[in-house]
């Protein structure tokens, strides 16, 4: 596990303007499903890999995640996603070149983290985020934005390719300022289009500072509009067990529905004592 501020490229390497033209087109929060596919195929297309996945770190607030693509491989990432932000990410090795003091303007600093599966000694972390999915390396380009949050773009080999070369490093290394603007442009309309949800939620967890990192999940995504379809895809969950959370949730809350929840969340005074 190592990791490093972005270095110098090396390598020779050219974009069509095809394809910058369609990450630049992925840049409003609507694309966001098809972000990471775009930035897999661009790399993969030099470095075989097998999936992407986009992440926003926030302070105190598990992961969010933002775009998740994979190359055929299985139809289990958006669990193995939602596993990772819940359960796993203090264990990740990225949080140690999070924490690092800043060596460039924070708008200018990029790292480079990677770490392979024999880097992961927590049983769990590594069966469900690498044997699951038969990943044998990853690569992560991470970003600090506003606020204290940071992004992480992740780039994961799959088991058959081996670890990746000195050659493949340069190369990701080389797309990575286009990639991570191209990220910091989608989570700027991302936040547009999602910051009011989020800031309600944390109104409602500092009331409610018992409700788990899920809880908090599910009640931002709920105070941001979605449907249970839409909860069951992004917290990658089956649609009665969507159900029955949003119900759980409603009785911790002591509300009977959306509207008292919105009501909650809303109102201008917060009594002394609701729970």
């Amino acid at each position: 596990m190592e990791f490093w501020p972005l270095r110098p490229s090396t390598t020779d390497l050219r974009l069509s303007i095809e394809q910058t033209a369609t990450l630049l087109s992925r840049t409003t929060e609507s694309h966001g499903k098809l972000l990471a596919a775009d930035m897999l195929k661009l790399v993969s297309a030099h470095v075989p890999l097998a999936q992407c996945t986009l992440f926003a770190y926030s302070p105190n607030r598990s992961p969010q995640v933002i775009s998740i693509a994979d190359r055929a491989r299985m139809l289990e990432l958006p669990r193995i996603s939602s596993n990772y932000a819940e359960r796993f990410y203090s264990l990740d090795g990225n949080q140690q070149a999070m924490s690092t003091r800043p060596a460039l303007p924070t708008a200018d600093r990029i790292m480079v983290q990677r770490q392979s599966i024999e880097d992961i000694t927590h049983r769990d972390y590594r069966r469900v985020c690498y044997e699951l999915p038969q990943i044998s390396e990853r690569v992560a380009l991470l970003t600090q934005c506003d606020g204290n949050r940071w992004l992480s773009v992740n780039f994961y080999r799959g088991r058959e390719h081996g670890r990746f070369s000195a050659h493949e490093i340069n190369v990701i290394e080389t797309v990575a300022p286009l990639i991570v603007q191209i990220s910091r442009l989608h989570y700027r309309a991302y936040l547009e289009a999602n910051e009011m949800p989020a800031l309600l939620s944390e109104r409602v967890v500092s009331l409610y500072p018992e409700l788990t990192r899920r809880d908090q999940e599910l009640l931002q995504l709920m105070l941001a509009g979605c449907e249970v379809e839409g909860i069951s895809v992004s917290m990658g969950i089956q649609l009665s067990s969507a159900a029955t959370y949003i119900k759980r949730l409603y009785r911790k809350l002591g509300v009977s529905g959306q509207r008292e929840l919105l009501g909650l969340a809303t109102q201008r005074k917060w009594p002394g004592q609701v729970h």
